[in-house]
């Protein structure tokens, strides 16, 4: 049986905040992933499942409500282990993610173990899995994509901190914006395949500048000046630790690369500063930022500025050591 045709990324109406961090997300898997908030019935997997096209061939793994530790985790046969002389590993969740996107939906609705544990494994790249003395290890490398609605129960400020970047799908769409996103979706429904290939030229190219981004990544600086602005925005803010500053540096870097930059500029570093202060900030911004009205196609979004920040202010220098936003709905997922 084959994998039902999903709806194209490119094609979403409007949400280019959210468009923008998952890209930033394929782009450099070490930010962390990304949480998603908002209240149900806004798509939010019809966005996960784009950002796993956009990495390519691997898989879309949702976590199952109700889930177990097991089921999470994987288990292994103690028996098999005695009569072979080696562990038989039945592979969870955790192991069919690898290379692809795990999708947790309603994940503040999930015990804080099994939060940290999920959590755990997607900074380490690998989980462990012990019994009675006898202990398996597999790469688990994904990108982490959990949507919660705060209505329902919030998250801990200590598991908050360990996604990477957070965005809010707050507010209404105006009436012709809903109007785009009712048409799309009933000529998605009507001839899934037609629309996909209507759109397969845009979900191409959103596709090769991920992949591009992915290329000039590593050839970028994570230089003292951008440090700079960053350690001095989280003091300011009064974040604990120091996983926004890191989270923060990865994403400009991200987005520099995004834009095709070969520096990162303070135009980098603001474009990503709400989705890595928003859930860490203790002390309010000190001005709002302003709303821009997103695009409808959704493949070029208000950052795309060409980086015409304060570009020329120091010379890279290499380092040594390696209030919400409002984001419209868009269509609702079949």
């Amino acid at each position: 049986m084959s994998d039902p045709i999903q709806f194209p990324l490119a094609a979403v109406v409007g949400a280019e905040d959210l468009k923008l961090a998952l890209c930033l997300t394929a782009i450099d898997p070490k930010i962390g992933g990304v949480l998603i908030e908002g209240p149900r019935g806004m798509a939010k997997s019809t966005l996960a499942r784009g950002l796993a096209d956009l990495l390519g061939e691997g898989p879309f793994v949702t976590l199952p409500l109700g889930a177990s530790e097991e089921r999470l985790v994987g288990t292994l046969d103690l028996d098999a282990a005695l009569g072979q002389g080696k562990a038989q590993f039945s592979p969870g969740v955790l192991a069919q993610a690898d290379g692809g996107v795990l999708y947790v939906d309603e994940v503040n609705l999930l015990p804080d173990t099994l939060v940290d544990l999920l959590l755990d494994v997607a900074a380490s790249g690998t989980n462990r899995v012990e019994r009675d003395g006898i202990s398996h290890r597999h790469a688990a490398r994904f990108v982490l994509i959990g949507t919660m609605n705060p209505e329902e129960g919030e998250l801990r400020p200590q598991l908050l901190d360990r996604f990477g970047l957070n965005i809010a799908l707050e507010g209404l769409p105006p009436p012709q914006a809903r109007q785009q996103i009712i048409r799309r979706r009933l000529a998605f429904d009507a001839d899934p395949q037609g629309f996909c290939a209507h759109w397969a030229e845009a979900q191409a190219q959103l596709r090769q500048r991920c992949q591009a981004a992915r290329q000039r990544l590593e050839a970028i600086a994570l230089d003292d000046q951008a440090l700079s602005w960053i350690t001095e925005r989280c003091f300011a803010a009064g974040v604990d630790g120091l996983r926004a500053d890191l989270v923060w540096l990865r994403a400009a870097r991200a987005h520099c690369a995004w834009r095709a930059g070969q520096a990162i500029a303070q135009s980098d570093v603001e474009a990503v500063a709400e989705f890595a202060l928003r859930h860490r900030r203790r002390t309010p911004p000190e001005a709002p930022q302003s709303a821009t009205s997103p695009g409808a196609t959704g493949t070029q979004g208000r950052h795309d500025d060409g980086g015409q920040g304060n570009d020329g202010a120091l010379p890279a220098q290499p380092v040594a050591s390696g209030a919400r936003r409002e984001v419209p709905n868009w269509a609702k997922k079949p």
